[in-house]
């Protein structure tokens, strides 16, 4: 080798070891830095011909592992949504209330029929009278405390996906403008591997908000997709919209038709302007936003449903009488029914056979008074084998007979009106049926209506019947509106008297004994649509026994969410700590690299000087 030669491989020596040093110095500089990926010196021989001449620095590699990090960035994203949801969990059961303890609702529920238990013991007792008003007014204050919490986080749900849009398009346009610089930097400028590593915190972040998947593309740049394939930033960004609607209340719903929707929906606006609802075609599966839009959409809703079955159960209960029809002899045979109580909700019942095949049908006629809501589905009660119809009354019988002809002729079946508010189902004469039931129910709306039945309980100001309109039941949202009867606050003795001519004999039990009686040992059907039960068996029990497996269930939800989150958190954490052993800076190691750093730099410097010693020699001589 020349004297050039050797003083050529020692400059690039040193050079090399120059570029070395400033790598080793800037990993020990941001050793505590969050996201700081450890780099190195990408260094490749030069050589011309058979002789090595020299070295040159062909870029500064990340150290990191890139399958650790794609798992990483995954498990972040389930790590966030199982957070959230045992947060709002957490808050739900603290709602609700541990079983048996003083603040829970079935607590509540239990003081209110235990204070009807002594009223049943002394009847004529103003102070038990009034023990029952108190309790019943604190357990209707209680449900609408809990109806209002419920809602409360709803839209504690509608502020944090509001938020979370707003995050991840920070996110979004950081990424797409770090694309953008990466596309005209050289993969060995150490200006590379820094915006790299900016980049993947603003993809960890945007992890946090949303299941994603990351694709390298050329020149060190990088394309983000949802988790379900729709891309979200290269060098572009797309943009996430919400519509938030602030408060929300028991109505507000999502929906897929905007003009139906009350509660903000997400929108991924592409870069050419085209638009892509996230929440109906289910683009978002993880993450902080998929959290927030299953509380908002589904477990809050249902909670809130729970509360509404107990609140619509302890209403009807109450005040919904069935009176059984009377038997029409045939030929045709069937029952008479009188309907000009019915209101709004309520129903007339009727069961057929069929003959041939000897199997038993149920159907269940609604009145309706708002002709949008029409039809009804067989959903619109909680039996799942009856046939519903909703039948507008507000035309008189003759329509409400025509209806019903429509609807149920084809099943033999034949409905009149022989007198004034008398409704006659029959069957058609052709042999083919044979009804053998039909009764009516209806809510009674005075406390002297001459039965025990009463509207101890009212839909704010109004006796709660069940109607059904085309904004939904009434019963949605009627734990915050349940009220205590005040007609009966002013005088506590229709707990007992339940007619005023002639009136009961003093301490008569018939309505004391039938109000215990219905909350403590009657069985219902309750809607499934509260997450309790199914639409094939929908739970059938009394209204304590509901509570309890209300009760039970959100702590049950709220254990298994913790049990998500703490296992989801030690998946991160194993994940974090394989990434940081690879892809983070260690000190010892990184002064070990700094002396053999300065062994090498002072070897080249040796080199330099005894070549240029030489060159002195060499003049001189």
């Amino acid at each position: 080798m020349g004297l050039g030669q050797a003083l050529s491989a020692a400059v690039s020596g040193l050079q090399a070891s120059q570029t070395a040093l400033s790598i080793v110095g800037a990993n020990v500089a941001n050793a505590q830095t969050p996201g700081y990926v450890r780099k190195s010196v990408n260094l490749v021989a030069l050589a011309a011909g058979d002789s090595g001449i020299g070295v040159r620095v062909a870029g500064i590699d990340r150290e990191l592992d890139l399958y650790v990090q794609r798992q990483l960035t995954t498990e972040t994203s389930g790590g966030a949504y199982a957070d959230l949801r045992a947060n709002f969990y957490q808050q739900l059961q603290g709602i609700y209330g541990s079983p048996g303890s003083d603040s829970s609702i079935e607590t509540t529920y239990n003081n209110f029929t235990a204070a009807l238990q002594a009223l049943t013991t002394s009847p004529s007792s103003t102070a038990n009278q009034n023990a029952v008003l108190g309790a019943a007014q604190t357990l209707t204050q209680q449900l609408n405390q809990m109806s209002d919490q419920v809602q409360s986080l709803r839209s504690d749900t509608e502020l944090g996906l509001a938020d979370s849009v707003q995050q991840a398009n920070e996110a979004l346009q950081q990424i797409a403008k770090i694309n953008q610089q990466l596309g005209s930097i050289s993969s060995n400028d150490a200006t590379a591997a820094t915006l790299e590593d900016q980049r993947d915190n603003y993809i960890s972040q945007l992890a946090q908000l949303m299941d994603i998947r990351v694709v390298q593309t050329g020149q060190n740049q990088a394309a983000v997709f949802t988790g379900s394939g729709i891309q979200l930033v290269g060098t572009e960004a797309s943009q996430l919209a919400f519509d938030s609607h602030g408060d929300l209340t028991a109505h507000s719903q999502w929906s897929s038709d905007p003009t139906q929707r009350t509660v903000g929906t997400l929108t991924l606006v592409s870069p050419n302007n085209g638009t892509t609802d996230l929440i109906a075609t289910g683009g978002i599966r993880s993450g902080k936003i998929a959290a927030y839009l299953e509380m908002r959409d589904q477990v809050l809703p249902q909670a809130q449903s729970q509360l509404d079955q107990i609140a619509a159960a302890m209403s009807s209960a109450l005040s919904d009488r069935t009176v059984a029809g009377t038997p029409v002899t045939g030929p045709p045979s069937g029952f008479d029914v009188d309907v000009g109580s019915l209101s709004a909700g309520n129903t007339v019942n009727l069961t057929y056979t069929d003959k041939a095949t000897g199997t038993s049908h149920t159907v269940t006629v609604v009145r309706v008074d708002d002709p949008a809501a029409l039809p009804l589905a067989d959903s619109a009660t909680a039996d799942p084998n009856d046939k519903v119809i909703g039948v507008n009354f507000s035309a008189g019988l003759a329509s409400v007979v025509a209806q019903l002809n429509s609807a149920l002729g084809s099943s033999h079946l034949t409905f009149s009106n022989p007198a004034g508010t008398t409704l006659r189902m029959v069957d058609d004469g052709s042999n083919n049926i044979s009804i053998t039931a039909g009764s009516a129910t209806a809510t009674a709306t005075t406390l002297t209506g001459g039965s025990a039945e009463m509207p101890f309980f009212l839909d704010a100001a109004s006796p709660y019947t069940g109607a059904i309109t085309s904004g939904g039941p009434e019963s949605l949202g009627l734990a915050g509106r349940i009220t205590v009867n005040p007609l009966l606050l002013a005088d506590p003795s229709r707990l007992v008297v339940y007619q005023t001519a002639p009136p009961p004999p003093i301490g008569d039990l018939t309505r004391p004994s039938f109000l215990y009686n219905q909350l403590t040992s009657t069985s219902l059907t309750f809607s499934p649509a509260a997450g309790i039960g199914s639409l094939g068996a929908p739970f059938s029990g009394t209204i304590p026994a509901y509570l309890r497996q209300m009760i039970s269930q959100q702590g049950e939800n709220a254990q298994a969410a913790t049990n998500l989150q703490q296992g989801q958190d030690l998946v991160v954490k194993s994940l974090q700590q394989r990434f940081n052993d690879q892809s983070g800076v260690n000190v010892d190691t990184e002064m070990a690299s700094l002396l053999q750093l300065q062994n090498a730099y002072a070897a080249n410097a040796r080199v330099m000087t005894t070549v240029r010693d030489l060159f002195d020699l060499l003049m001189k001589m």
